[in-house]
């Protein structure tokens, strides 16, 4: 139960993606691809996502699954390029239709979302299964920094999400619309519950601000021994204290704006107008 994992860094967003598969049949998930874009000329393109497509293809896998372990805010879902490449189902935890009706009346989108379901082929519920081949995962909920926030246990591997980052860098915000460090706090330690030698995997890292190497993989017992926020030790007092204090002082995201609206609707734009183009909105005087 030790799959293979494959990460690809994205410069521009700090983000990874991951290939995570099974050894020993080559099936495959892909869990939250990049699609790049340009907020400045509202440009897309597909050089990131087609870096980790070139990957599977080279090693002959069959991708099963596109995991999104939230709804982010700070680069665009790549699922519908990479589904359209490679196949497999999309999934998302079933807190993403609560994202939905709250994004969805901030951007203005009305009924469009009333189908949740329909923008993405599964979601999950906590504790689902969702397997890659020989290798039975499991669906983990953790909300608070999101309400859709969810983790995939893939035998010795979890995938974090933005729940948690490297030991040196803390944890994730809570203050978007339904976040709640006291909920982030009760996730925490649910992931860090796992087994100690369980790897844990980040979907994004920033190097600690310059002073050292980006990295991505660490484990449960280095995060309980060493994570800045939430190593054992640390109370849900003084953690939702700190964790409240940092979020006051945060600026949101570069695109949040773009990246909600689209991956909300799993990766698409938002359908195009009589002259056949999509828009993006811009809410003003309101986030």
């Amino acid at each position: 139960m030790t799959p293979k994992v494959d990460g690809f860094f994205d410069p521009a967003t700090n983000s990874i993606s991951y290939v995570v598969s099974d050894p020993e049949t080559g099936r495959a998930a892909v869990i939250d691809p990049v699609l790049d874009f340009d907020p400045a000329s509202g440009r897309t393109a597909t050089g990131s996502a087609d870096t980790l497509i070139a990957a599977v293809q080279r090693e002959g896998l069959v991708v099963d699954w596109i995991l999104e372990t939230h709804v982010h805010a700070d680069h665009i879902t790549a699922a519908p390029h990479v589904q359209k490449r490679l196949g497999g189902k999309t999934g998302i935890g079933a807190g993403v239709s609560e994202v939905q009706r709250t994004f969805g009346a901030l951007f203005n989108i009305g009924d469009e979302l009333a189908g949740g379901a329909s923008h993405f082929d599964r979601l999950f519920e906590d504790g689902d299964t969702v397997s890659i081949g020989g290798i039975d995962g499991r669906v983990m909920f953790t909300p608070g920094h999101t309400p859709a926030c969810a983790c995939y246990v893939f035998g010795d591997a979890a995938f974090v999400g933005d729940t948690m980052f490297m030991p040196d860098s803390g944890t994730a915000r809570a203050d978007f619309p339904g976040g709640c460090a006291e909920t982030l706090y009760d996730s925490l330690r649910r992931i860090l519950s796992l087994p100690v030698d369980t790897r844990l995997f980040m979907c994004h890292d920033y190097g600690a601000g310059g002073s050292r190497e980006f990295a991505w993989e660490t484990t449960v017992d280095e995060q309980r021994r060493s994570n800045i926020h939430c190593r054992d030790g640390v109370s849900r007092k003084s953690y939702v204290a700190m964790r409240s204090g940092r979020d006051a002082e945060l600026s949101l995201p570069r695109l949040i704006v773009p990246a909600v609206q689209v991956n909300i609707r799993g990766g698409r734009m938002p359908p195009p107008e009589s002259n056949g183009t999509s828009y993006l909105k811009v809410p003003v005087d309101t986030l």
